[in-house]
C-alpha cells in the first residue's frame, strides 16, 4: 500500500466516523444559524462560514475530534483483507481469544444457572424507587454477596497467556532468536533497553519532569520547566489536544493533571455528556444484571479494603454500574479481536443488553487512581470510558498488539532475562517466575505511571507508551536484586516486593532505562 492510498483510507475512515457523531451535526445547525449572522456575506458565504466556526471555538473541536479518530482507528491494510484480520491478524490468537471467550460465558452462565439468578431482569418499582434514593451512598449497602465468586482472577488469564503457542513457528529453526527463559512463549518482537531510550529521550537523566522535579529546591533544567508550565496552561485556553500531548512529553504539572489528561484525551463534561451519563443510571435504576454483583463484588474485595481508595467507594459503584450498560464503548469491538457479551432480560423480548465486558477481579482498579483526580462523576466517567476504548481494553484481551498484555509481558521477561540474568535464573530455579508476580506501588507512584503511559500512548507515534509498566516492573526487581538473589522460594520473593511504598518511581525509571550497561 503506497503512501497515497493510506492517506487516503486514513481521510474516508475519519469522515466516515465523524458523519455519524454528535459533533457533525452541532456543526451542521452551527453553520445554519451563522448565516443570519450580518457579517456573513453571499459572495464570500464558505470562506466566512469557516471564519465564524474557527472564531467560535468549533473548529478546534473539530482538530479534536480528528485528534482522537486518528489515535483509535482500525489499522489499515489492503481494502479486500477480512475484517477479522483488522481486528488480530495472527490466527493463533484469534483462536485463543475466542476459547478464552467461551471459557468466561461458560462460568458465567453457570453461576446464573447454580444460583438461579437470571442474567437481566426489570427491576420492580419499589427496587428502583430505593435505589435512586441511595445512589450517592451505596457505599453503604451490604447485599448478601457471599454466593457471587469473581468470573476468573488474573492468574487464571495468565495461565491462557502462558500456554500460546504459535503453531507454525519452530523457535529451534531460527538460529537469530535467543533461548527464552520466561513464561510468554511467542515470536512477538519487543524492544531493547537501547531501542526505549530512543523511543523515550524526554526520560533522560538530565531531563527535567513536571510534577516532580518542579517540587525539588535546585535542578539544572527548572527554567526550561517553568517555561513549559506557562505553555501548558496557553493549551489548556486554547483547547487544543494535539498541542497538550506535546507539551505533556515532559510530564504534567500536578495541579494541571486533570485538565490535561481530560484535553488530551478529547474527554468532555458538556451539558450533553452529563445527560448522557444520567440516562446510564436511568438504565442502571431500570435493569437489575448479574454482572452487577460481580461488580459490587469486587470493589468490597479491592478498593473498599485499600487505605486509598475506599473513600471512593461510592464513585466506583457508580462509574462500573453506568459502565456495563454503554452502548458506545461497544466501539472498541471494531478493533478488538474479543466481541461483546449479550445478555437478555428475563421476561422480555429481544433486542438484547449488550455488555462491554464481564468484570473480573480487579477490575474496579482500573478506575480507582482517577478518582483522586476527578469529583464529579460524569467527568470521570467520560475520562474512564476514553482511557478503557483505546488502552485498558488490550490488558485482557489475547492480542499480538505492541501495547497487548503479551507483548507487555514478553516485553518485562526480555529485558529482565538480558540485563539481569542471573537474577532471572535464580528466581526461576526457586520457582519465583518474576512474570507471576503482583507488585502494588503507591499511590502517586501509580499516578506517575500512568502519566508516562498516556503521554506515550498518545504521544509518540513510533513507540507504544504500554511499554511504560513492563520496564518499571524490570526496574523494580533491579532494585531489590540483591534482596532477590537470597530468596529460596516464591514465598519469600513474594517478601522481598510486598512493600513498594518507598519506592520512587520515575527515578528508578530514569536509572533503569539511562544508566544499565548495554
Amino acid at each position: 500500500m503506497d503512501g497515497c492510498t493510506e492517506v487516503s483510507l486514513t481521510v474516508a475512515h475519519v469522515v466516515r466516523r465523524l458523519r455519524g457523531s454528535h459533533l457533525h451535526s452541532q456543526l451542521e445547525r452551527q453553520a445554519k444559524d451563522c448565516l443570519h449572522q450580518p457579517e456573513i456575506k453571499l459572495e464570500s458565504l464558505k470562506e466566512d462560514v469557516r471564519n465564524f466556526l474557527k472564531t467560535s471555538g468549533w473548529e478546534r473541536k473539530l482538530q479534536n475530534a480528528v485528534y482522537r479518530e486518528l489515535h483509535i482507528q482500525l489499522p489499515l491494510s489492503h481494502p479486500a483483507a477480512p475484517p477479522e484480520h483488522l481486528k488480530e491478524p495472527l490466527a493463533y490468537m484469534r483462536k485463543a481469544q475466542a476459547g478464552w471467550e467461551k471459557r468466561v460465558l461458560k462460568s458465567l452462565n453457570s453461576m446464573s444457572t447454580e444460583l438461579e439468578v437470571p442474567l437481566a431482569r426489570m427491576r420492580p418499582a419499589a427496587e428502583q424507587k430505593e435505589l435512586e434514593n441511595k445512589w450517592n451512598e451505596m457505599g453503604t449497602d451490604e447485599p448478601d454477596l457471599s454466593r457471587f465468586r469473581p468470573v476468573y482472577a488474573p492468574k487464571d488469564f495468565l495461565e491462557v497467556l502462558i500456554s500460546l503457542r504459535n503453531p507454525n513457528y519452530n523457535s529451534s529453526e531460527d538460529v537469530s532468536v535467543r533461548s527464552h527463559w520466561g513464561l510468554i512463549q511467542v515470536p512477538i518482537s519487543v524492544r531493547d533497553v537501547p531501542q526505549l531510550r530512543q523511543a523515550y529521550p524526554e526520560l533522560n537523566l538530565s531531563a527535567g519532569q513536571l510534577g516532580i522535579d518542579d517540587h525539588a529546591h535546585i535542578h539544572p533544567g527548572i527554567h526550561k520547566l517553568a517555561v513549559t508550565l506557562c505553555s501548558v496552561s496557553a493549551v489548556l485556553s486554547e483547547q487544543d489536544s494535539a498541542a497538550a500531548q506535546q507539551y505533556s512529553r515532559r510530564g504534567c504539572p500536578t495541579g494541571l493533571r486533570a485538565d490535561v489528561w481530560a484535553l488530551i484525551l478529547n474527554a468532555t463534561n458538556q451539558p450533553q455528556d452529563v445527560m448522557y451519563y444520567e440516562q446510564l443510571k436511568a438504565g442502571v435504576i431500570q435493569h437489575d444484571l448479574l454482572v452487577d454483583k460481580l461488580i459490587y463484588k469486587d470493589v468490597k474485595l479491592t478498593a473498599s479494603n485499600d487505605d486509598d481508595y475506599f473513600v471512593f467507594e461510592d464513585f466506583l459503584y457508580q462509574v462500573l454500574l453506568c459502565f456495563s450498560r454503554d452502548t458506545t464503548v461497544l466501539e472498541h469491538f471494531a478493533y478488538n479481536s474479543a466481541t461483546p457479551p449479550r445478555s437478555y432480560v428475563q421476561g422480555e423480548p429481544p433486542p438484547p443488553l449488550v455488555l462491554c465486558v464481564i468484570p473480573f477481579h480487579g477490575f474496579s482498579m482500573y478506575v480507582a487512581p482517577l478518582c483522586f483526580l476527578y469529583n464529579e462523576p460524569s467527568k470521570l466517567y467520560s475520562v474512564f470510558k476514553e482511557m478503557y476504548i483505546r488502552y485498558f481494553f488490550r490488558l485482557h484481551s489475547i492480542t499480538s498488539s505492541p501495547s497487548g498484555i503479551v507483548s507487555l509481558c514478553l516485553q518485562f521477561e526480555c529485558l529482565l532475562q538480558t540485563y539481569l540474568p542471573q537474577l532471572f535464573y535464580h528466581l526461576r530455579q526457586v520457582g519465583a517466575q518474576p512474570s507471576c508476580f503482583k507488585t502494588v506501588v503507591y499511590i502517586h507512584n501509580v499516578v506517575i505511571v500512568w502519566v508516562l503511559g498516556i503521554f506515550s500512548l498518545i504521544v509518540n507515534s513510533r513507540f507504544t507508551g504500554a511499554m511504560v509498566p513492563p520496564f518499571l516492573a524490570a526496574a523494580v526487581f533491579a532494585f531489590r536484586a540483591e534482596n532477590l538473589m537470597e530468596v529460596t522460594s516464591s514465598s519469600s520473593a513474594e517478601a522481598v516486593l510486598a512493600d513498594l511504598s518507598t519506592l520512587k518511581v520515575m527515578p528508578l525509571i530514569q536509572i533503569f532505562l539511562f544508566a544499565t550497561s548495554v
